[in-house]
């Protein structure tokens, strides 16, 4: 026989109460500001604060409202920039294909910040490189001192990466939000 109390008898509900807002998360926040014919470059600003530009591939128009098939119909594989929205971004998969290189396996064991979600791509990552022929449907981070390209691309990463290192190590959800 159960000798507890029901606590919930004559409580009110309360229809108005919202949740806490979440205090343990960082949104990166990429604004595309230039989009070319072949590439596309943002900014990219954590709490308001830019941290970096960014080079994509040529922006098709894609949104993440539009139904996948839609999406894959326009998408040029290797070609184009992912569709705009804001996506779960992991911090714990090994990309098989940069974890080859000594690079990455010394500066984050070859987790490279991986975007969950984008309809009709896989793998898209943060990763240094400097044009759009690196992309590959990333996003490069750098400084974009020179036409359709980032130059120091691996410091920004690393400075980058360590932001969200740091982030995940404290227990933050991170997402990127595109616009």
């Amino acid at each position: 026989m159960d000798h507890c109390e029901d606590l919930t008898k004559g409580a009110r509900v309360f229809s108005n109460i919202q949740p806490l807002p979440k205090d343990k998360e960082m949104n990166i926040y990429l604004r595309r500001i230039a989009k070319r014919d072949t590439y596309t470059i943002g900014h990219l600003e954590i709490a308001g604060k830019r941290i970096c530009d960014t080079l994509e591939d040529k922006d098709r128009g894609l949104t993440d409202r539009q139904p996948e098939d839609v999406i894959k119909r326009i998408k040029v594989h290797g070609e184009t920039a992912i569709p705009t929205g804001t996506y779960r971004v992991d911090m714990d998969s090994v990309s098989p294909r940069f974890s080859r290189y000594t690079y990455y396996q010394q500066v984050c064991g070859g987790k490279l910040p991986r975007l969950v979600g984008v309809k009709g791509f896989v793998g898209v990552l943060i990763h240094a490189g400097n044009t759009a022929q690196d992309t590959h449907g990333c996003i490069l981070v750098g400084e974009n001192k020179q036409i359709g390209t980032v130059l120091n691309s691996r410091a920004t990463f690393e400075k980058l990466y360590k932001m969200m290192h740091e982030a995940q190590k404290k227990g933050e959800e991170i997402t990127m939000t595109i616009v």
